[in-house]
């Protein structure tokens, strides 16, 4: 599937963009948000192509680059709601045809997907590694997160949240890869991801970070794929 967007947003010279007026009960920065949503290529792409969400295609691009998906595999998708993420790996991995399987976890509900399991858990529960691996019926290949922490507004302080769940979902990765799988999750520019960068490549062959096109042009979030899982120690 081609990463540029089939539409250019743009007709005969003329901008097409839609505009949005304030509304009396919102607020201008949602009106900001909402005139990029209806005015975003990914998003109208999306419904198009049936996919739950813009955030299918940075799986996508970084699949189609790197390989790392695929038929036969276990994957887990970590606050998998509402399914982008868990729709495109069960594609890749077969498991609309009974393959693969593609296991995706939130603490929100998610409609039904084909070829995708779900469960409502919290995957920071002590007992979740366990349990995932018994629904699982062994250790994953793939771990992917998409998560990120609630914004509060504050630049430094989002960064430190986000890294600080890219590391919680660094150790739950750790404990249910099987030997040689990997591990993909949104990270933010921001400095401070050094230490988690330094583990990952003690447990990792290969981390790489990744800039998908479908991420917005203004975000500061990248993402880092790393492969080979080293293996539990002990195991």
């Amino acid at each position: 599937m081609t990463q540029t967007p089939s539409s250019s947003g743009r007709e005969g010279g003329r901008s097409l963009k839609t505009r949005v007026k304030t509304a009396r009960k919102r607020s201008l920065s949602s009106t900001l948000w909402l005139a990029r949503q209806l005015n975003d290529p990914y998003v109208a792409r999306a419904k198009r192509e049936g996919l739950r969400s813009r955030a299918a295609y940075k799986l996508i691009e970084i699949d189609e680059r790197w390989h790392f998906l695929k038929p036969g595999q276990r994957v887990v998708d970590l606050g998998a709601a509402p399914g982008g993420w868990s729709q495109v790996a069960a594609r890749a991995v077969g498991a609309e045809a009974g393959r693969g399987r593609v296991l995706g976890i939130d603490l929100l509900e998610m409609e039904p997907l084909p070829g995708v399991e779900f469960k409502v858990m919290d995957f920071l529960e002590a007992e979740a590694p366990r349990q995932l691996m018994e629904w699982l019926g062994g250790k994953a290949d793939v771990v992917l997160s998409d998560m990120a922490a609630n914004a509060t507004g504050h630049k430094k302080t989002d960064h430190l949240r986000i890294i600080g769940l890219v590391e919680l979902a660094a150790d739950f990765a750790c404990e249910v890869l099987a030997e040689g799988g990997s591990f993909l999750a949104k990270v933010i520019q921001g400095g401070t991801e050094h230490e988690l960068l330094a583990r990952l490549k003690r447990e990792f062959a290969v981390v790489r970070h990744v800039k998908p096109q479908a991420s917005r042009a203004d975000s500061a979030e990248l993402y880092v794929l790393a492969t080979g899982f080293r293996g539990a120690p002990g195991a």
